[in-house]
This record gives structure tokens, C-alpha cells and sequence, in this order.
């Protein structure tokens, strides 16, 4: 089989402005970024504002493994099989992040018959989303110590100052550096340092901003610093909202791209999983909605991190109602978490299974928890065996909900055709959609149900810090903000090395922050990551470009 990238420079693509023409876009309504590129402008959402939704299904999945479980391809090939059984389907997607395409995990554009493309632009620089949430992000920073030089009339402490500078590179180097160094005409010396731009509060704010207006109400929001006397100082404080908004205002527009089998794409924002909710942007989920009977996104990492904040973020703020959950699984993933090793997972091993599929049923049994119909995508991979993917089957059957097959990876739309009936059928069902918690609830008490509903704890340990962290929080007001647990993917637990479905643990919080433009309260559990470093062999060392500009080696 052909590499993703040489599947994807083989496919003739649709000119994008054919593509915006089959959801009745007109021209006038694009901004062009070559043939192939687009972005959505504000007029179109002016034109679309009074017509009906569509129907939310979001596709989320196990807790992820090295195996792999193939929450984007699952998408993209859904939205693909959607419009070979007639549906008007249209996928929403995020963005990928330099870090990852260039570090160990590779790119976000799906994988085999199952991709969006073009591939190689949407992986690097795309529409320059990324660069412009940087310089955003770089800007306020800027300003903020340009501020303290400049006579620091708002009385800031150096030693108090939350934002931290970004790149969208895997830099370890970078995590903690001391700027401010080489006498009075280079500013004053203080502790900083970068964290990954897609962990960055601009990020999520771009994400979950409704409008131009909302956006520079957000932007004006974010908590940049203390004063020596403990005075909250916020980026409005020092002017610099208008001008970081001005820098977004290309980059708040939604990229309007295709499939491999043309169906239409669209792809905006990326925010981390961990420190931030894990979806693409509320204004790319509402086009969608409207040029489309069905939307079909995603959220990052397993259903645990991704859904819930999905759910109880980002559903909360954009008033949507999900009418689908699919979350997808592999016979391999399941084997892992039934203490099979790596190198062993293609070998038939129903004990294995038997154990893993734990992980599976507690993922079943909190998506129900949200009142609307639940489908397992089982993620076909060549040589699983018949014998495995019949019993995930018949498990999820017992449970009462869907379950179908899915070969996307090798065979493109065709390969979900029976997952997109199933989950047609599933939106048909009534949908009661709830969120988990009530925002008024103390933050404690938040993290705690998240924790023991979602996770399985038996409880929740907070550090001094945590808690004093949490004190200073409900003194500005924020303690009504939705939670956003930042922890380890790989578990249920924050230890990353608890797999299945772990019981009788506590959830240790060790720190709190707020990110008060983006409109929740993190919880740190863990060690989590904002500037990640890179593999010993980076997936970086493979990419080159030939001499006729032809890009090989991405994944």
C-alpha cells in the first residue's frame, strides 16, 4: 500500500470553489488561498445565521495506546461513506501543530484512503493560522514587558506575571529561560518561557470566541499578571486586545478544505487536549451545522479528556445539542489494555480482550451519562481477527448500543458505509443531552465529579498549592467557570501506566490556574506538558523536498 502522503499527491483534487459550490457558497463568500484552500468569510455566516442545524456527531475514542485507534481517519472516512449513501455531510477537523508533524506522532490530516487534503499544506503552514495565534500570543507578552520597562505605571510584579511566550515547535530548550539580561536598555530581568502555541490561551480563545465582538471581549479577559499588592492586571489593562484581535482577524475565519473523495472539510483551530478542551472552533462547528444535515467533528484524546470537555465546555458555551457519540476502538488497543505488549498485538488473544474491553465499557458507560445515543466505531486493521471484532461487537450490543465496522484506512468511503447507516439510524433516535455538572458548583466540587464520574475515582487530593490557588481564584470571580482537567491521555487515572479501567485511586490536583479569557479553570494532575521536546529520532529527519518542490516523508 502507498505511503498517506504519496496516496494523497495521487488524488486529482476538486477546485475548491466547486467544492463551496456543492454547499451553495458563493464566491464572493471565500477568501482564496489557491485552488485548493479557502476561508469562510463573516458574510457567510451574516447569510447562513437563520438557517436550521444540522445533526452534532462527534467521534472521540478509547483512551489512545501506541497501537493507535484512528480518531481522524474514523472521521474523515465517515464523512466520506456519508456521501456515498446520499447524506449532506460536511467534517470538521483542527488543525495540526509543527510540534507533533515534526516530532513523533506526525501529522493530523487522517491516514490512508481516509485524508483530507491537500496534505502537505495543511500539516505545515496552511493558511497561516498557527503563525498568526503566535504573534498574538507574542504580541501581549511584548507589551506586557515593554510595560514594566517603560516606567511599570500599573505597579506590576516581574515575579507575578502568568502569560508565557510560544512557538509552534517542539523546544525543550525553551521551557524556562530568563529574559530581560544585558543591562537597563534590554528591559528587566525576570524568570519566563514558551510553551507549544496550540497550549497557549489565544488558541482557546480563537476556538471558543462566537463573534469579532466576543473575540475582543476574551482576548481583553486573559489574567496576564499580579501587582505587588495582588491586583489581578488582565491584557485589557495594557491596550493590547484591539491590536492582538487585529492579528487574528484573517485567522478567525474557518478554512474550507476537501476529502480525498471531495467531500467538504472544514478545519479551524487546535487546542491542546490537556490544558485546554481539545476542539476545533465553535464558528467552524456552527458553519458546519448550517451548510449540512450532518456535522461530523472531533475531540482530542479519548473520551475521558476530549468528549467531556467537549460536552462541558464547549457545548456549554456554544449552546449546541450533540444528536451522536461515536467512540472508536481497535481489537489491538483493547489487547494493550489487557497487558499485551506492543509487539504482540497483531496475535489473536481473546484473554487479552476479555481484560482490555474494560476500557471500552467504562468510555460506553460515561458517554451515556450525556443522555444521547452512543455508537463504537471498531477500527479495522489488516489481519485483525473475525473472531476478536465479533465479540467487541456482540459486548457492545449487550450494553445497548451501536456498534459497527469500520475500514476506512484501507478502502476509503466504501470502507464505512456500514457505520454511516448505523450512525444515521442512531441520530434518529431522540436525544436528551445534558452536561455532567452544574456551573454554580463550587470548583472542587466540579473537579470531583468529573473525577469519580468520568475517571472512576474514589476521590480527590489537592496539594497547599491547589488549594490556595483555588482560594485566589473565587476572589476574582472565577470559581463559576466550567473545569478543564489537564492529565495524562493514556489512563483513566493521572498515572499514565494505569491502564483498562483502574479502580480505588485518588486524582491527585496539584496545581490550579485559570485561563479567564477562554472561560475555564484548569486543574494540573500529573505531569503535563506545554512544550513538549522532541523524539531522539524526530519524524523531522525524514521530510525533505525534491528539487521540483515535490514534499516526501510526512505522515
Amino acid at each position: 500500500m502507498l505511503t498517506d502522503i504519496e496516496i494523497a499527491q495521487n488524488v486529482k483534487m476538486r477546485l475548491i470553489k466547486d467544492v463551496a459550490k456543492d454547499l451553495s457558497i458563493n464566491e464572493e463568500e471565500l477568501e482564496f488561498y489557491g485552488k485548493y484552500k479557502a476561508k469562510l468569510s463573516d458574510s457567510l455566516f451574516k447569510r447562513l445565521k437563520e438557517n436550521n442545524d444540522g445533526k452534532l456527531i462527534l467521534v472521540t475514542a478509547i483512551n489512545p495506546t501506541p497501537a493507535g485507534e484512528g480518531k481522524t481517519t474514523t472521521t474523515i472516512g465517515l464523512g466520506q461513506a456519508m456521501k456515498i449513501i446520499g447524506k449532506k455531510a460536511i467534517v470538521a477537523l483542527r488543525e495540526p501543530s509543527l510540534g507533533p508533524v515534526f516530532g513523533v506522532k506526525g501529522g493530523a490530516a487522517g491516514g490512508g484512503y481516509a485524508q483530507v487534503v491537500p496534505m502537505e499544506d495543511i500539516n505545515l503552514h496552511f493558511t497561516g493560522d498557527m503563525h498568526a495565534i503566535t504573534s498574538a500570543n507574542n504580541l501581549l507578552c511584548a507589551l506586557l514587558d515593554n510595560h514594566i520597562q517603560q516606567g511599570n505605571f500599573l505597579n506590576i510584579d516581574q515575579r507575578k506575571v502568568l502569560i508565557k511566550r510560544c512557538l509552534d515547535i517542539n523546544d525543550r530548550a525553551l521551557r524556562n529561560v530568563i529574559v530581560g539580561l544585558g543591562g537597563r536598555i534590554n528591559g528587566v530581568p525576570r524568570e519566563d518561557g514558551f510553551i507549544i502555541t496550540v497550549a497557549s490561551e489565544v488558541m482557546a480563545i480563537l476556538c471558543l470566541a462566537i463573534d469579532m465582538e466576543d473575540l475582543k471581549r476574551r482576548l481583553g479577559d486573559i489574567l496576564i499578571a499580579y501587582t505587588f499588592d495582588n491586583t489581578p492586571i488582565y491584557a485589557r489593562d495594557i491596550n493590547a486586545d484591539g491590536a492582538m484581535a487585529a492579528l487574528l482577524k484573517d485567522a478567525f475565519m474557518p478554512n474550507l478544505i476537501q476529502t480525498l473523495e471531495g467531500t467538504p472539510a472544514i478545519m479551524h483551530g487546535g487546542p491542546f487536549a490537556n490544558i485546554a478542551h481539545g476542539c476545533n472552533s465553535i464558528r467552524a462547528t456552527k458553519l458546519a451545522l448550517k451548510l449540512s444535515d450532518y456535522c461530523i467533528t472531533e475531540a482530542g484524546f479519548g473520551s475521558d479528556l476530549g468528549a467531556e470537555k467537549f460536552f462541558d465546555i464547549k457545548c456549554r458555551f456554544a449552546n449546541f445539542s450533540p444528536s451522536a457519540v461515536v467512540i472508536v476502538a481497535t481489537t489491538r488497543a483493547l489487547k494493550y489494555n489487557g497487558g499485551v505488549e506492543k509487539n504482540n498485538l497483531k496475535n489473536e488473544n481473546m484473554d487479552a480482550l476479555k481484560l482490555g474491553i474494560k476500557n471500552l465499557e467504562r468510555h460506553i458507560l460515561n458517554m451515556k451519562k450525556y443522555n444521547i445515543p452512543v455508537v463504537v466505531a471498531i477500527n479495522k486493521f489488516d489481519g485483525d481477527a473475525s473472531l476478536e471484532i465479533s465479540f467487541i461487537k456482540k459486548y457492545c450490543e449487550n450494553m445497548g448500543v451501536y456498534a459497527a465496522v469500520s475500514d476506512v484506512f484501507s478502502k476509503g468511503g466504501q470502507g464505512g458505509i456500514e457505520l454511516a447507516h448505523v450512525v444515521c439510524k442512531a441520530c434518529e433516535e431522540k436525544s436528551n443531552f445534558k452536561f455532567l455538572y452544574d456551573i454554580d458548583l463550587s470548583i472542587k466540587e466540579k473537579i470531583e465529579k468529573i473525577a469519580r464520574e468520568i475517571y472512576g475515582a474514589n476521590g480527590v487530593v489537592y496539594t497547599n498549592k491547589a488549594n490556595k490557588a483555588i482560594e485566589e481564584i473565587g476572589k476574582i470571580g472565577g470559581d463559576k467557570l466550567p473545569v478543564c482537567i489537564a492529565k495524562t491521555q493514556y489512563s483513566f487515572s493521572d498515572n499514565p501506566t494505569l491502564l483498562g479501567a483502574p479502580e480505588d485511586f485518588s486524582l491527585n490536583v496539584k496545581d490550579v490556574k485559570i485561563s479567564n479569557g477562554a472561560g475555564f479553570i484548569i486543574a494540573l494532575t500529573g505531569d503535563i506538558m506545554t512544550m513538549p521536546g522532541l523524539p531522539k529520532e524526530p519524524a523531522a529527519n525524514k521530510i525533505d523536498v525534491a528539487f521540483d518542490g515535490v514534499i516526501s516523508g510526512l505522515f
